[in-house]
């Protein structure tokens, strides 16, 4: 993948905003201008402020509500949400929020996205939420979500996982989970996300993984209820 702007949308608890602070991490090793964009607005549980240190010193810009990290949750965005639109020179990673409801957020950059053509929407799926435990099901979400954001999905995260319960053979039982939703939609699975200490264990028998390290999680949210 290789677009100026990347976004990552899924369902609640998919682990998108996990993966969006570790792909802008790896960006950062390629690019000298990167920031991350927190547009889920809906989701109180895990936020890309969390990892607001790891980012400042990777040198990543942040780009989030004012809101974010204090203990008011109104769905409000930054002015600086303009700069994923006009700053050419920028890559960028942007945290979509849960399900069709934070997808709405994107209705006021999706125009400017489209018109440019150089992104990448990537659908984040995790077989192991209870909404979406089926081919059938993650589709429908999908769907739901596309057509609220303005933007057509261009391929497939797996990002089955039970946090740090998660084992290797979750994550190789997930791969069929995936490639039906990839048969059903037409979208490629451009890659399977995997906590870093698995890849190991893993690397020799799936394709495109992408090592992850979890965000530190919120101490009254457990990793039953999801990793989003």
């Amino acid at each position: 993948m290789n677009k100026r702007i990347t976004l990552f949308c899924g369902h609640y608890g998919s682990g998108k905003t996990n993966i969006a602070v570790n792909y802008a991490l790896a960006l950062r090793k390629q690019y000298d201008r990167v920031a991350i964009a927190d547009l889920d607005i809906v989701n109180p549980y895990f936020r890309t402020k969390d990892s607001s240190e790891d980012l400042a010193k990777a040198g990543i810009e942040l780009i989030c509500s004012p809101y974010a990290g204090s203990n008011v949750d109104f769905p409000a965005l930054p002015q600086e949400i303009y700069q994923i639109t006009d700053d050419k020179d920028l890559r960028v990673v942007i945290d979509v929020g849960g399900d069709d409801r934070g997808a709405l957020a994107l209705g006021r950059l999706a125009p400017a996205i489209w018109e440019e053509r150089d992104f990448e929407m990537l659908a984040v799926v995790n077989r192991f939420r209870p909404l979406t435990p089926d081919a059938a099901s993650a589709v429908e979400v999908l769907s739901e979500i596309r057509a609220a954001s303005g933007l057509p999905f261009t391929g497939i995260v797996n990002n089955s996982n039970l946090g740090e319960e998660t084992t290797a053979e979750d994550v190789l039982s997930s791969v069929r989970y995936a490639e039906e939703i990839e048969n059903v939609t037409g979208l490629p699975l451009v890659m399977t996300c995997v906590k870093y200490d698995l890849l190991p264990a893993l690397e020799s028998k799936i394709d495109n993984l992408f090592p992850l390290v979890l965000q530190e999680k919120p101490t009254t949210f457990s990793a039953k209820t999801g990793n989003s």
